[in-house]
């Protein structure tokens, strides 16, 4: 058992890693391909699933040339993805359309259409609120980023794509069927597509109102299956391309927030963690089913069986540097970013970056907010401007982890801090700071995914236990708030939001 590897695959909105993880959690090997984002008019975003294959297939072949892992080792493959996305796909699992991703908001009108009535509550029909969260948990979300949305879209804007498509995937469960030929999804993959009854976990199944209320059938959605169970084998065409055994299984598909809860080490109920990537959350498990309807929260079913896990999300967090490097043209890469914003202080001389870039989903259900800076002078210079979007994202994670301690009903003892942005020891601290918490930054925090995808397929195989996976996590350094700093941050997080709710009806008139 101590040779045996995962070949994981996480596919992020910026491109593909792949990973050779052992039974332990260890990282033998990974390889990145990026793939191109096209943002759209009128909220929309999409990616070319063919590009998504060609990347991954890129970086699977240099892993494995790489000679880490003999092939005979390889014995599974774990897919993790971006997750809150649509592929239309015919019979045979070809797509027929680009990806609509998880940013993408063109749905938002049609969605408003189906969830609201004559009595309203958060701008939700009372009578289909009940029901929807009953069963599912949440509903779905005005912003029109949740894929019943797309679906919705497709139907009017792309109807002769939507008459021809024989089902909707998700993106991980689209590379599943990509892998093995059969079209699946499991109890956590589904989730976002709000047409679920999760109350038993067990036993996930369509719900008929549901899909009644959306004009949708069951025969137009993947078959469901358990999570963390094995759903096939490689094809074969699949394992020449890559050079794997086409013996190899392939366990059920995961959503990168599902990744990377089983990943971050935080496993027991209560215990905290903050991803920081493109998109940022901070999440725990739970031992029940709950919602949180005004904050855009939910209880939703696990990776792990049997258990449910806390969703929510930041549309903007690592994302907001990518947009000062790649929009801005401020920095060249994330290491002059942290160096540049050590050349600033604490509070960064006062300017303050709001990091909704892209609306915000989580405390607030909002897609017209936008972000920027503000407090800006003729004294602020470029080491102020990097640092404060750094904070900015850091008020952000606050605000949030407000709205989570206040749903769990406890104070979090901190969090394990994962994703790419955990790599930089500026943001623990300065996390630590604003947020007054503990900050765990774990060991290969960018890995997290693909290590949470390992483990699911570990699980799924029976090769090893939760506690056992609990325990393959290292924490690379804790990182303690400093008072001076905390003293700095608490009057501007304050300021930060009221700056919410200053530019709320502002940007409502400019992107309503």
């Amino acid at each position: 058992m101590g040779t045996e590897h995962v070949l994981a695959i996480d596919l992020g909105t910026g491109g593909p890693k792949a990973a050779l993880v052992t039974t332990e959690g260890r990282i033998a090997a990974h390889e990145f391909e990026p793939t191109p984002l096209e943002l759209l008019g009128g909220g929309g975003a999409e990616q070319d699933p063919d590009g998504w294959w060609a990347a991954i297939t890129t970086a699977v072949r240099r892993l494995l040339a790489g000679g880490h892992v003999p092939v005979d080792d390889i014995v599974a493959v774990a897919v993790t993805s971006q997750w809150s996305g649509t592929v239309a796909v015919d019979a045979a699992g070809t797509h027929l359309y680009p990806a609509v991703i998880w940013m993408d908001s063109r749905g938002a009108p049609y969605v408003h259409e189906l969830v609201t009535g004559k009595v309203n509550v958060a701008g939700y029909d009372a009578r289909r609120l009940q029901h929807w969260i009953s069963r599912t948990g949440g509903i779905p979300s005005h912003s029109g980023k949740d894929p019943i949305a797309h679906i919705l879209w497709l139907r009017n804007e792309r109807p002769e794509i939507y008459a021809a498509a024989h089902a909707f995937l998700e993106p991980c469960d689209y590379l599943n069927a990509r892998i093995t030929g059969r079209q699946v999804a499991s109890f956590d993959s589904i989730v976002a597509h709000w047409l679920t009854d999760n109350r038993d976990l067990t036993n996930v199944r369509y719900d008929p109102q549901l899909l009644a209320w959306c004009g949708l059938s069951e025969s137009q959605f993947p078959e469901l299956v358990p999570s963390a169970t094995v759903v096939g084998t490689v094809l074969a065409g699949v394992a020449e391309e890559w050079g794997i055994s086409p013996s190899t299984k392939v366990v059920t598909a995961t959503g990168d927030v599902h990744s990377a809860v089983v990943g971050s080490g935080a496993l027991g109920n209560y215990e905290g963690h903050l991803y920081m990537g493109t998109s940022s959350w901070l999440s725990c498990h739970l031992p029940k089913k709950k919602t949180d309807l005004f904050h855009n929260q939910a209880a939703l079913p696990s990776a792990v069986p049997g258990r449910y896990f806390l969703a929510n999300e930041h549309e903007v967090g690592g994302g907001a540097l990518i947009w000062l490097r790649d929009q801005a043209g401020m920095i060249r890469d994330v290491d002059e970013a942290n160096d540049l914003a050590l050349q600033s202080v604490p509070g960064s001389h006062g300017a303050i970056f709001t990091p909704w870039l892209n609306g915000e989903r989580t405390p607030v259900d909002d897609h017209s907010i936008r972000g920027g800076w503000n407090n800006v002078s003729l004294t602020t210079n470029r080491a102020d401007l990097v640092r404060s979007v750094f904070e900015g994202v850091a008020y952000n994670s606050r605000w949030l982890l407000e709205t989570v301690e206040n749903f769990v009903k406890r104070p979090l003892d901190g969090f394990n801090f994962i994703g790419g942005g955990a790599r930089s020891d500026l943001w623990c601290q300065m996390h630590a700071d604003v947020c007054d918490r503990v900050v765990r930054q774990v060991a290969e925090p960018q890995h997290a995914n693909t290590r949470g995808a390992a483990f699911v397929a570990w699980l799924a195989l029976g090769r090893q236990t939760l506690d056992d996976l609990n325990k393959a996590i290292t924490i690379e350094r804790e990182f303690q708030p400093e008072p001076e700093a905390r003293a700095v941050y608490a009057p501007l997080y304050q300021e930060f939001l009221k700056l919410y709710k200053a530019h709320k009806p502002i940007h409502a008139r400019l992107n309503g």
